[in-house]
């Protein structure tokens, strides 16, 4: 009996010294969108800040393309220990799900929910060339003549936008979809389309240096970092879009690792220089619990889901 209680206490002995706590080795995020994006841009604020405290190396790792499909599949195929998280969106997990007819991925049983990272404002800009003021001398322009609107990618929130307004205002425009918000932009800086729904981070600095023309919010409100714009909805009864981003993990990861993410995502979005930082690019976050988080995103998928079939949009 007494060599029996030595091999148990040696046992647990090795059992504890040969388990490394979290993070053990170097952790990847990959972001579903480009970078120089909102969702590139606070998901290396985060790997960053956490990087620093941990002393464990956060890779940001950029996977654009199809709506975000790719860099979703990509996670949700991968072991659920922490070490490959997702950089996700309102496309990626509300709405690719009813714009797929084959999604490789379940939005909700593939992935652990960590965060709702924020909330993003949007602006609908136009090229200079295009001749409207506001929404209304827009629909006007548009049912004249035929315009382009970009977006970040098939199934992502400007795409959708896009797709809303055609249905709502009755007019016809011609979808040009990108790999993310930058080259989306780039293009619309060059003439290359008429108009974008995009996040205000994005798109703002270009307004006020005169390069694009911001005609209204896409959100629910007037937006506190312009409030001099009206809203699309104002015009069109009923328009609303709200983009938001978040941090995902494959189904499987430990709830206490995803909790820990969860605290300390809270922590960099509520210190003092973040908080200054939102309002400035129409953003703002809101803390929220993993449980809470996932609630969210089920409402979400009921709340687009009657949204794109009524827009007619489809990718496939």
């Amino acid at each position: 009996m007494r060599y029996l209680t030595v091999f148990l206490v040696f046992f647990a002995w090795i059992s504890a010294t040969g388990a490394q706590p979290y993070p053990a080795k170097p952790i990847r995020i990959i972001c579903a969108f480009p970078v120089g994006g909102i969702a590139d841009i606070y998901g290396r604020i985060i790997a960053g800040k956490l990087a620093e405290s941990w002393g464990q190396a956060i890779v940001v790792d950029n996977r654009a393309g199809a709506g975000g499909v790719i860099a979703a599949e990509a996670v949700a195929r991968s072991p659920g220990d922490g070490y490959t998280l997702l950089m996700g969106s309102i496309g990626t997990h509300a709405v690719n799900v009813s714009l797929f007819s084959k999604l490789p991925y379940d939005p909700v049983k593939d992935f652990a929910a960590i965060s709702l990272v924020l909330e993003a404002e949007g602006l609908l800009v136009v090229h200079p060339s295009v001749p409207a003021q506001n929404v209304a001398e827009l629909i006007a322009v548009a049912k004249a003549k035929p315009l382009t609107f970009a977006s970040a990618g098939m199934g992502t929130a400007s795409h959708l936008a896009g797709e809303l307004f055609k249905s709502m205002a009755g007019v016809e425009m011609t979808h040009v979809p990108y790999k993310g918000n930058v080259p989306a932009i780039t293009d619309l800086l060059a003439g290359q389309t008429s108009m974008l729904f995009a996040t205000m981070p994005t798109v703002l600095p270009h307004a006020k240096a005169g390069k694009l023309r911001a005609l209204a919010t896409i959100g629910g409100s007037r937006a506190a970092a312009t409030p001099e714009l009206p809203t699309v909805g104002e015009s069109l009864r009923g328009f609303e879009v709200n983009n938001w981003i978040a941090l995902f993990a494959p189904a499987g990861t430990p709830p206490e690792v995803v909790r820990r993410w969860n605290g300390e995502v809270t922590k960099v979005m509520q210190s003092p220089e973040i908080q200054a930082r939102l309002p400035n690019e129409g953003a703002r976050f809101s803390p929220n619990t993993p449980e809470q988080f996932s609630a969210f995103v089920k409402s979400e998928i009921a709340k687009w889901a009657p949204v794109v079939k009524a827009s007619g949009a489809k990718v496939d």
